[in-house]
């Protein structure tokens, strides 16, 4: 079946791919199988992340009807999966990311039967071209957008610890969510008090709190944000970003074997803007380092022991 190679398609294929493997093994196999040239394959780094891999492939895939000829195989390829066995192992959110490559899957294959029924007009057709040609140049602009968010943070250093860098960093902490493509929600009050924002990751909604502080934060800082968290919903949890990092009471009052809050520091947004991690992967890797050790906070150097 001839398919048009439309934005949506390349976004559904793409986040279908994503989603349906877990490990870069897995998807390595995927992707020879589906005749990706050994000569890109080579140029996958074992320190980068499989989205920035994916983003590179979709953007030279884009480039030339032999690659557009490959996004339509993978596409269906995808959209006949039923199991996902690499998404299977002693993950706790194991079954999530299976629901997940679920509906990724049924999204990608309900465009495709959509496309097959459907004669597209020729206005459609052109904006389907300039669709394209702004997915393109997202791509290609999302490592720059990355180093413009990397400067203006560090423009924000000479305001530390005063009211209007506070309210600045809070603004460009909400610039990073939307960059990484994380649902969230800006400062409100509830039940008298005030939450910086809160953010959605992996069905866990998480409340903020962003200190830009000269000094460290302490258990006073903690206890607060404890106290906001166990006013919501069981499935709530906290986030605290603190630009100068915490007390090692801090850190002790944070941690414990059911704690309801992570805790993160500057070494974690420069993690970040090496592009070794997502943010969104940064997330997961504390929480799952709390949930298994009762230790809210994880250091940068200790992430790959």
């Amino acid at each position: 079946m001839t398919i048009n190679i439309t934005p949506r398609l390349i976004d559904l294929t793409y986040e279908a791919l994503l989603k349906s493997y877990w490990r870069k093994e897995a998807l390595r196999k995927f992707l020879i199988s589906s005749r990706i040239s050994s000569t890109f394959m080579a140029t996958w780094s074992n320190d980068e992340t499989k989205r920035n891999f994916l983003d590179r492939l979709f953007n030279k895939l884009q480039q030339a009807e032999k690659g557009k000829a490959v996004i339509s195989q993978m596409a269906h390829n995808l959209s006949e999966q039923s199991t996902f066995p690499d998404l299977r192992g002693p993950w706790e959110d194991a079954e999530q990311r299976i629901q997940d490559a679920h509906k990724a899957v049924q999204e990608l294959k309900s465009y495709l039967k959509q496309q097959n029924e459907q004669v597209i007009s020729e206005k459609e057709r052109l904006e389907i071209q300039k669709r394209a040609q702004i997915e393109k140049e997202r791509i290609q602009r999302s490592q720059t957008d990355k180093n413009k968010l990397k400067q203006n943070f560090e423009a924000l250093q000479s305001q530390i610890g005063t009211q209007n860098g506070g309210y600045a960093f809070e603004e460009w902490f909400y610039q990073l969510l939307n960059f990484c493509e994380i649902q969230s929600k800006r400062s409100y009050i509830s039940n008298g008090r005030q939450i910086d924002g809160s953010l959605t990751h992996e069905g866990t909604t998480y409340l903020l709190e962003l200190k830009f502080t000269k000094s460290l934060s302490g258990a006073q800082e903690i206890d607060s944000l404890k106290a906001k968290v166990s006013k919501m919903a069981d499935n709530t949890m906290g986030i605290m970003m603190s630009i100068s990092g915490y007390t090692k009471v801090a850190i002790e009052e944070a941690s414990g074997s059911k704690t309801t809050l992570i805790i993160m520091d500057t070494s974690h947004l420069y993690l970040f803007f090496s592009g070794v991690m997502s943010f969104q992967e940064i997330i997961s890797r504390i929480r799952r380092h709390a949930s298994q050790t009762g230790q809210a906070y994880l250091p940068v150097s200790e992430y790959y022991n």
